[in-house]
């Protein structure tokens, strides 16, 4: 190298001394400057503008064609490490190779999401892998390493977890609070970021827009003392967009935005994503907060030092940051290679599983097949996709697997007109030029983008006709819950721009706000068309038809139905040999980000579409392609065959047909619980797991699909699983054989459970993953699997009454399967050691307690801390299991808030009913001034007892405590 380069240009120093370098170059102004995510340049220095966040979550996203994968939960149901690896690598190399030719294309990947799918009506179900901690972390740390690269120093790019913490609702999601106490945290919530962040792959985490106990994410304290501690490099932690702004505005949980600027730079957050590129906002935020003293030069250091270290990783500060336009890593940089076209083909293969199977599938050879249902013909792509550059559809992939002369295609959405006092809704003839297939130069393939022609406004509106022939009529479909969108005869579908006219300019429905959706309300003798995007119904006026604006009337449209969706599907079904029906979601529309789902059961339209075709012809299989689970009971019972599919990227309709057909044995896990009706449901934000005795670890009831259910096309056979382990290590091994005729998939899955444990009784999961393996095997073959996972972690709880990890002493079965009710083999282990003490009752907080009814727990303090308050006017009331009184506390006390006016009671008494005090909490006029309220005891407990604590009005229990002694503070 040569002399005269600055140290920070040296490769060869320790990455935290070439950034102390860089950082003591730098001026105050340019290090605050480098808070947002739109970073400047500093030329003096010759560092470049960066920008933190590029999505990536399976492809690169929003910046054109690039190789589209299966959605991240089907990525989660190919149960695969390597091969979810092998992705990841894929999409970090295009990302080197796409930057190479555009430089607004990010090196820091905002990907993958690892937040658990707890609730399946989650609108954002379709970004995570799994609603399993350890199923979802080994997925993450494979696709991690693979965006990261091998090389020891120079990250290919640097992944960005999302979201921090305990995140999975849109309905309020940047008010509502998750309520997540300790059990739930350690055991469920943090394992799903720790095990990528402890592999070293991961270069930071984004905080979600949700509240956990009553403080915003972006405050959370856990960054500081967990998630920082998992690893030894410095972690950067990247707002999501508009957050930091919600603090003083949504949440209003500061007064205004430089005290809440300051408070989420000191909790630990690094770069600001707030208010798109124009950083001056933020900026001049964190300038009053320094002129303030809120915060010190010192704070705003150390963030840019993290900043700074990861952009040192990616390279930028090398003599020749990326040579050849490549990463550094082999000059690995490609882009759309046949080896990521096919790897995309593998991967939605890998994803299919298969639900049920009576014999109807694989289909033979030379069968005639209907195709059909909403989907059939569809590549639907997601908010996180890229363009496509090609695409296979189910109809595609069935008509090359079989001959386009053997199979059939009928939709199924309705052909209707819709007729108002002035004629018929038309549409002009004159349309865009342009290739809408995907097959042709990659480069053009970006007019499959629908924002492309959605906003375009050199097209004719519609208006209306008396006699408009073809041009009068349009697929309807309702997608469910009265939602519905338009197609044109010209193929695109009806779609509002910012001039408020209606135009057939839409290739698909799309966009952060989808103009493409409407309503039919009824009225009179007919319906308004409401226009879902800006929210107003449809009028007709002399530039033609468009949303009315205020005091303009709407017009009253009757809907004419031409030909039912029904009626087509059954006269395709049955004349053919097999039936299969592709139904599920556009990833747009009911269901997505900012829009959580209101019911598991599968919409109305594509429910007839099922069962008319099986009526036309019993041999119908259902294909379910979607972000979501469905409750699917009826379909399940009448019908031969079920698979499901995530959305499967640009090879889903090519892989569907390969399983379809036998080529390919499907080997896809469910990686989330399918319910079999929405009662099995707990409330959209029932965070607590455990108590709800919700997802496979607690679901007491019979769900459709268990958790890691897929059918094959040949049998396994499981040998005779033998556990044992050195106090560090659990290690397992079972033989496992193909006994069929076809070469498969299987999914040998590990799971453990506590059979007979010392310690006070604790509620534990039916059976918990510990481990998984996708093996293949030729008919005949056999493989011998073994497990290794640490005792500690897998046998483990977390001990809220001594507030830490415990392995309760006692035996263990460990059970080895193909899902997680179909067990094959089973043994156990016997575990030594001290059992779990009963609790001490000197000093407890509030927030340990083992059970709950009608309370929810809230922050202690704006900083850090949690305690707990009555949810509505009810009493709430707090269990406290196995309590050691001694020999007889002569007081009690406990530590409390209440910010209301007057006075608040809390009850004690023993779980037989037994009274021991009523203490009254006074008004502390702040929800964060605590007191300390103490009583004798008249008649003390001795011994051990369960204790139930009762919240009577509003009061924020921080602590209670019994004996002589004072409680510990309420910090």
């Amino acid at each position: 190298m040569s002399t005269d380069q600055p140290p920070f240009r040296d490769p060869g120093l320790p990455v935290r001394e070439r950034v102390d370098d860089l950082l003591g170059r730098l001026t105050l102004d340019e290090r605050v400057a480098m808070l947002h995510q739109f970073a400047p340049a500093v030329e003096r220095l010759g560092v470049a503008a960066f920008r933190t966040g590029q999505e990536a979550l399976h492809g690169v996203a929003w910046m054109g064609p690039a190789t589209v994968f299966p959605q991240a939960v089907g990525l989660g149901a190919t149960w695969n490490d390597e091969l979810v690896r092998r992705v990841g690598e894929a999409v970090g190399r295009e990302v080197r190779a796409m930057r190479a030719r555009d430089p607004r294309v990010g090196l820091n990947v905002w990907s993958p999401t690892v937040n658990l799918l707890r609730h399946p009506l989650w609108g954002r179900n379709e970004e995570g892998y799994s609603e399993d901690p350890r199923l979802t972390a080994a997925i993450a740390v494979a696709y991690t390493r693979g965006l990261r690269g091998d090389h020891p120093t120079r990250w290919r790019t640097a992944p960005v977890l999302k979201h921090w913490l305990a995140h999975n609702n849109e309905t309020d999601r940047d008010t509502s609070s998750a309520s997540v106490r300790p059990r739930v945290l350690h055991e469920y919530e943090l394992p799903a970021f720790r095990g990528p962040v402890r592999a070293g792959a991961v270069a930071g985490v984004m905080p979600a827009y949700n509240l956990v106990n009553g403080r915003p994410n972006h405050l959370s304290p856990l960054l500081a003392d967990q998630l920082r501690t998992w690893c030894d490099h410095d972690l950067v932690v990247c707002s999501d967009a508009g957050a930091p702004s919600n603090l003083a505005d949504s949440q209003a949980y500061f007064a205004d935005h430089e005290e809440a600027t300051a408070a989420a730079l000191r909790a630990g957050v690094d770069s600001f994503t707030d208010h798109g590129e124009d950083s001056s906002a933020v900026t001049a935020r964190v300038r009053g907060a320094l002129e303030r003293g809120l915060i010190t030069p010192a704070d705003v250091d150390a963030a840019v030092r993290r900043l700074l270290a990861m952009r040192c990783a990616l390279g930028e500060f090398d003599p020749e940051p990326e040579p050849d336009g490549a990463d550094g890593d082999g000059g690995d940089a490609a882009f759309d290679t046949p080896e990521h076209r096919e790897l995309a083909r593998e991967a939605a293969e890998q994803a299919i599983v298969l639900l049920k199977n009576d014999g109807l599938l694989p289909l033979p050879a030379g069968a005639r097949v209907a195709v059909v249902g909403l989907l059939a013909n569809e590549c639907k792509l997601d908010w996180y996709s890229g363009a496509l550059l090609r695409r296979s559809t189910p109809l595609d992939g069935l008509r090359e697997r079989f001959g386009a002369d053997r199979v059939t295609y009928a939709e199924g959405a309705d052909r209707v007109r819709l007729r108002c006092a002035d004629g018929l809704l038309t549409v002009p003839e004159t349309g865009p030029d342009g290739d809408a297939d995907g097959t042709g130069d990659p480069a053009a393939a970006g007019a499959l983008d629908p924002a492309l022609l959605r906003g375009r406004t050199d097209l004719p509106p519609l208006t209306v006709s008396p006699d408009p022939g073809a041009a009068g009529e349009f697929a309807l479909v309702d997608w469910g819950g009265g939602v519905l969108t338009l197609r044109a005869a010209c193929g695109r579908y009806l779609s509002v721009a910012d001039d408020g006219l209606v135009r057939a300019s839409a290739e698909q429905p799309g966009g952060w706000i989808v103009q493409e959706t409407f309503e039919l309300r009824p009225h009179g003798a007919g319906h308004l068309l409401r226009h879902r995007g800006t929210g107003r119904y449809l009028t007709v006026a002399a530039d033609g038809v468009k949303v009315a604006g205020d005091g303009e009337e709407a017009a009253v449209f009757t809907v004419e139905t031409v030909e039912r969706g029904e009626d087509a599907v059954a006269a395709a079904a049955a004349d053919a040999d097999a039936v299969v029906v592709v139904a599920g979601n556009d990833p747009h529309v009911n269901g997505r980000e900012t829009e959580d789902r209101t019911t598991l059961a599968l919409p109305p339209h594509q429910d007839r579409l099922w069962r008319a075709a099986r009526a036309a012809n019993p041999r119908t299989a259902l294909v379910l392609t979607s972000s979501y689970p469905y409750a699917v009971t009826d379909a399940d019972a009448a019908l031969p065959a079920l698979l499901w599919t995530a959305h499967g990227g640009q090879a889903a309709g090519r892989a569907l047909a390969a399983v379809l057909a036998g080529d390919v044995a499907p080997g896809g896990r469910l990686p989330q619980t399918w319910y079999a009706s929405d009662a099995d449901l707990p409330d959209l934000l029932e965070y607590d797991v455990i108590g709800a005795r919700t997802t496979y670890l607690y679901f007491d009831g019979t769900p459709l699909y268990p958790f890691g259910h897929g059918l094959s096309y040949t049998s396994f056979s499981y040998g005779r699983a033998t556990a044992g382990h050195d106090g560090r290590t659990l290690t397992v091994r079972c033989a496992v054989a193909n006994t069929g005729g076809v070469e498969g998939d299987e999914v040998v899955q590990l799971y453990v459970r506590a059979v007979d444990v010392a310690g006070p009784e604790v509620p534990r999961p039916h059976r918990a993953l510990a481990a998984h393996r996708r093996i293949r095997l030729a008919p005949g073959a056999s493989q011998e699997v073994e497990f290794t996972v640490p005792l500690a972690e897998t046998l483990g709880f977390w001990d809220v009454a001594h507030r830490r990890w415990t392995v309760a002493p006692g035996t263990y079965a460990v059970d080895v399967g193909a899902s997680s009710a179909d067990v094959r083999a089973t043994a156990s282990v016997r575990v030594d050691g001290e059992p779990p003490a009963p609790r001490p009752v000197v000093s407890v907080r509030a927030v340990d307690y083992d059970e709950q009814r009608g309370t929810r727990l809230v922050d202690l303090s704006r900083e850090r801390g949690d305690a707990v308050a009555p949810t509505g006017p009810e009493p709430g009331e707090l269990t406290f299991r196995a309590c050691d009184f001694g020999a007889g506390p002569a007081g009690v006390a406990v530590t409390a808030a209440r910010e209301e006016p007057g006075a608040a009671e809390v009850v004690l008494r023993l779980a037989d009913g037994r009274p021991l005090a009523s203490l009254t909490v006074p008004s502390t006029g702040d929800r964060y001034a605590y007191t300390t309220v103490r009583a004798s005891l008249d008649d003390p407990p001795s011994g051990v007892h369960d204790l139930r604590v009762t919240l009577h009005g509003p009061v924020r229990l921080a602590r209670l405590g019994f004996g002589d002694r004072p409680i510990a503070e309420a910090t």
